[in-house]
């Protein structure tokens, strides 16, 4: 665990587990305290206090024999609406920074879609995607972990190899996809013990959570993107005007850029 956040080890892992629930990493079970004890590489009454918290709060449930299960979101519990910012210009951004960095393929693989993937790329649950999980790297180390969903119908016509080589928007593209827009949303993660390997840094370490759904020219979602990269490493530039008189209070962006070294 990160020895520089001021939280108690017990809390950071709570925040760790909340995110991936959130995102229906652990449909098919939560793991026991052991295994979570070893990842986080803590005592076992401090794994045990952040999934008492959990359960306290409605996204676990534990009994004896059955272990632990993720509960589904309910009307009580549900995330707050989140405001989405329409990307213009900035996809010719996404696609250079692609050109401009060095990828790692993870994994590559054809799988039948989770409920919150289909329900962003307005599909079937269980509908086959492409699941794809990648590293960026500039010249001073990683830089982001994606984890990029497409609906195999578009994705026949590239895999690992040719995710290696050029950015996935070009791919689709190459598919006969007309990219249109973009909606995205930037929050903030901490990094898992996969993740936090992957971009050399420390468990529990903040991240930049970047989420973003591709659109073609028929309104139709073509991609949804999850990614996690280096505060460190990465920042947006966001220039906004004033629309209006001297007294308005609304203001537009012109401009979005992503900067990484």
């Amino acid at each position: 665990m990160s020895p520089h956040l001021p939280l108690p080890k017990y809390h950071q892992i709570y925040l760790v587990l909340r995110e991936q629930l959130e995102e229906g990493r652990y449909a098919d079970g939560v793991p026991g305290e052991h295994r979570l004890t070893k990842q986080f590489g803590v005592a076992r009454v401090t794994v045990r206090k952040a999934l008492e918290r959990l359960q306290a709060e409605g996204m676990i449930e534990r009994s004896p024999g059955r272990g632990t299960v993720a509960l589904r979101p309910t009307a009580d519990r549900c995330d707050p609406p989140r405001a989405s910012a329409r990307l213009t210009g900035l996809l010719e951004n996404i696609v250079s920074m692609g050109l401009a960095t060095s990828v790692r393929v993870i994994d590559c693989e054809e799988l039948a879609a989770p409920e919150p993937v289909a329900r962003e790329l307005r599909i079937a649950p269980g509908a086959p995607v492409q699941k794809a999980v990648r590293v960026r790297s500039t010249r001073e180390g990683p830089l982001s972990h994606i984890t990029t969903y497409v609906p195999a119908v578009l994705a026949r016509g590239f895999g690992r190899r040719e995710l290696a080589k050029k950015p996935i928007l070009i791919l689709l593209e190459e598919s006969g996809v007309r990219i249109g827009r973009a909606t995205q949303s930037i929050s903030a993660r901490l990094a898992d013990s996969v993740v936090a390997a992957r971009l050399g840094v420390e468990v529990g370490s903040p991240l930049l959570a970047v989420s973003r759904l591709i659109f073609d020219e028929q309104e139709r979602p073509v991609q949804w993107l999850q990614g996690l990269y280096r505060p460190d490493r990465y920042h947006y530039e966001m220039e906004l005007s004033r629309v209006g008189g001297i007294d308005a209070k609304v203001w537009v962006s012109r401009e979005l850029t992503a900067q990484f070294h």
